[in-house]
C-alpha cells in the first residue's frame, strides 16, 4: 500500500548497500557514509540508526526537539523519525540497519526503537563512552573486513550496545521476555508505516492483521511497552502531526489527513487536547526553536549509499 501523499512532504532516505556486502546495515564513519550523514534539513530515514559522536558542537534535532551536542554522546534513531543537524565539526561513527537485519531478535528491535522514542540522545560519561567506542569501532571494523560470520558477530556486538544504553537510561522499563517483545515489536512498526495513518485505521483493523485478537495484542503490548495499544496508536498519529507541522509548509488540513484525521476540525481539537496549544502555535513556536521548514514541500525520495549519500 502506497503512503499518503503529504508523507513526501518529508524527504526519505533508502539504504543501500552495494556489492560485497549487500545486508541490510552498514557502519563508519560520517565521512566515509557520506555528506548526507551531516544533513542539515529535516528528513526521515526508511532505516534505524545509531551514531556515536566523538566531536563536534551545535545542536541535533530530533523530532522537533533541539538537543545539544555536547561529546561524547550516544543517539538512537528508529525508522520513520525526522532529524537534522545543526552543528559544526561533526565527527564519530554512523550504524545503520534496516529491521530486517534483527529479523530474528525481536528483543532487540523492541529495546531500539524504545531508545529512539525515549532517550534519542544521551551524553556519554568515561566509562559508558569507553564502553560504546570499544563495542562501535569494533562493529566498523567487522563490517570493513567483511570475514566469514561478520552478520552474526556484528549482531552480538548491536544486543550489547543496545543492552549498555539501556543501562544509561534508569527510567525505561527491563525488555519484555519472548512472544510479548516479538508481538510488541511488529505493532510497533506498523506504528511506524502508513497503516497507522490511514483515517479510521483502528488497534481492531491493526489487531487483525497481524492475525491476534485485540485483547491479546493489548496483553503483549501493555507488558512489553508498559503503555496500551490505542495510547500508543494516539501517540503516533500526534508526533507525525508534530513533525509536519515543524517540518513542512503543508496546511493544516493536509497535516490532518496525513496524520490519519479525516476531520480537520476534529484533528484541531485532539491537538489541543494533547499538546495545550493550537496547530498553529504549536508551528509558530516549533519554527522559532528549530528554524524555518525547507521551501520545498516535496523533494521526494533520495537513497542512501554506503561510502556516498547516507544519513
Amino acid at each position: 500500500m502506497s503512503p499518503p501523499p503529504a508523507r513526501g512532504a518529508l524527504e526519505l532516505h533508502r539504504l543501500e548497500v552495494p556489492a560485497p556486502h549487500r545486508l541490510p546495515f552498514a557502519a563508519g564513519t560520517f565521512d566515509s557514509i557520506g555528506p548526507l550523514s551531516r544533513a542539515d534539513y529535516p528528513h526521515r530515514h526508511a532505516f534505524h540508526e545509531i551514531l556515536l559522536v566523538t566531536a563536534g558542537s551545535g545542536r541535533h534535532v530530533v523530532d522537533t526537539r533541539p538537543l545539544p551536542i555536547t561529546p561524547p554522546n550516544l543517539g538512537v534513531l528508529a525508522a520513520g523519525q525526522v532529524h537534522h543537524w545543526q552543528a559544526r565539526g561533526l565527527d564519530g561513527y554512523v550504524l545503520l540497519l534496516e529491521d530486517a537485519f534483527l529479523a530474528d531478535r525481536p528483543g532487540d528491535r523492541e529495546l531500539l526503537r524504545r531508545l529512539a522514542a525515549r532517550r534519542p540522545w544521551t551524553a556519554l560519561g568515561p566509562r559508558e563512552h569507553a564502553e560504546a567506542a570499544g563495542v562501535v569501532t569494533e562493529i566498523a571494523r567487522e563490517f570493513g573486513e567483511r570475514r566469514p560470520g561478520m552478520a552474526g558477530v556484528v549482531r552480538a556486538l548491536l544486543h550489547v550496545l543496545l543492552v549498555r544504553a539501556w543501562r544509561t537510561t534508569a527510567d525505561l522499563p527491563a525488555p519484555a521476555p519472548g512472544a510479548a517483545a516479538g508481538l510488541a515489536a511488529r505493532f510497533l512498526q506498523v506504528l511506524e508505516g502508513p497503516e497507522a495513518l490511514e483515517p479510521g485505521a483502528g488497534v481492531e483493523r491493526i489487531a487483525d492483521g497481524l492475525g491476534v485478537s485485540p485483547g491479546h495484542l493489548g496483553e503483549a503490548v501493555k507488558r512489553a511497552t508498559g503503555r496500551t495499544p490505542g495510547a500508543l496508536l494516539r501517540q503516533a498519529r500526534l508526533l507525525e502531526a508534530e513533525r509536519l507541522l515543524a517540518c513542512t509548509r503543508l496546511t493544516v488540513a493536509a497535516v490532518a489527513r496525513a496524520s490519519g484525521f479525516a476531520d480537520p476540525a476534529y484533528f484541531c481539537r485532539f491537538f489541543r487536547r494533547e499538546t495545550g496549544a493550537t496547530p498553529g502555535e504549536f508551528r509558530a513556536h516549533a519554527r522559532a526553536e528549530v528554524g524555518p521548514a525547507p521551501s520545498t514541500t516535496a523533494p521526494g525520495e533520495r537513497p542512501s549509499r554506503t561510502g556516498g549519500d547516507t544519513a
